[in-house]
């Protein structure tokens, strides 16, 4: 039977609705990616092909724009915004930004990976130390209220290039959704004296029945209003900052857990194609919720597979249909008889 289910951390309700999997059309089929190109302009050597660096972790005596780094963040070459654009301008009630913003790619390993199940710890942290290092660097723009960072990884969830890659686009506002999801955690916040996400992580931890794994003080789990069959959601009760100021502790627990997450989905889906989202609050001094930043927002990554097709429905009334209980996913994702 079908339930209707308030996700209390997007302030939307989810429709779980198990009879959909019938559909002749459900799953999407999944396709592995190729993991061979003739010449990928992301893998090592072929620096000429790209855009010059912004930004890269390197091994010492190597130079920019050659051989010998680890990850690698240049401007994406087909760019939604340039930070080169005029900032604001105001016509009557027309307001526009020209297209004001940062585009930017992080090539996340020097391996031609299609997958992050296909990394190890160590290529794990670089990439999240990386977008460590360029989140704090987009925080000096007076100009930037927010910044997005997200992946899509197999053709399913938009991904044009198979080398494993992240992008960052940075903007002169918050998006609406974003505010909104900030906005809840705020109120939750003013009202309780706890974080959103760590009274959700207390709920959950009160029957284990959606938690996959724990690593450190982070947590693994099947949101109990899953939006997408299989999401899985890592944070953690504790305040341990947002992506520019997580230490290297922190850092090598999430990557643990990011690794295990995709290793499972890739064991019980047999391939990974999925939408990955890490909160990234608006940006401090520029966006006042009048509450401690770390106390009242948690840093967490989304991961939202992408094997059923959406239609009408969803895109007109905001509202998703899930085929796959979040129960029955954690339970098949921790590998449990079902």
């Amino acid at each position: 039977m079908s339930e209707i289910r308030y996700d209390r951390l997007h302030d939307t309700h989810v429709l779980i609705a198990p009879e959909r999997m019938h559909r002749p059309d459900c799953p999407v089929p999944l396709q592995a990616d190729e993991t061979t190109l003739p010449k990928c302009p992301f893998c090592e050597g072929n620096e000429s092909m790209t855009p010059p660096e912004i930004f890269a972790l390197r091994h010492e005596g190597s130079f920019p724009n050659e051989a010998g780094w680890r990850t690698r963040v240049i401007p994406n070459l087909y760019k939604a915004v340039q930070i080169e654009a005029a900032y604001q301008h105001h016509s009557g009630m027309l307001e526009r930004w020209e297209g004001f913003g940062a585009h930017e790619v992080i090539i996340d390993t020097v391996r031609h990976c299609t997958s992050i199940s296909q990394w190890n710890v160590n290529e794990a942290c670089d990439w999240l130390k990386t977008l460590r290092v360029r989140v704090a660097d987009l925080r000096h723009d007076q100009r930037i209220e927010y910044i997005s960072l997200f992946k899509n990884e197999g053709y399913q969830a938009g991904s044009t290039q198979t080398h494993a890659h992240t992008q960052l686009i940075a903007l002169p506002m918050v998006p609406k959704q974003i505010n909104d999801y900030y906005l809840q955690c705020f109120e939750h916040y003013k009202a309780t004296g706890k974080s959103l996400m760590g009274s959700l992580i207390d709920q959950e931890e009160h029957t284990m029945e959606r938690i996959v794994s724990q690593e450190g003080d982070f947590t693994l789990f099947c949101p109990y209003a899953s939006a997408y069959p299989f999401e899985m959601i890592i944070s953690s009760k504790q305040p341990h900052g947002q992506i520019d100021t997580l230490n290297d502790t922190a850092i090598e627990a999430v990557s643990s857990l990011l690794l295990r997450a995709v290793k499972k989905l890739d064991n019980q889906l047999g391939c990974s194609q999925f939408n990955l989202w890490i909160a990234t609050p608006p940006l401090k001094g520029k966006h006042d919720f009048s509450a401690p930043l770390d106390e009242a927002f948690r840093f967490s990554i989304r991961i939202m597979p992408r094997i059923y097709r959406y239609g009408g429905f969803e895109s007109g009334s905001g509202m998703m249909i899930n085929p796959v209980s979040p129960e029955l996913a954690a339970s098949l994702l921790k590998g449990e008889q079902v």
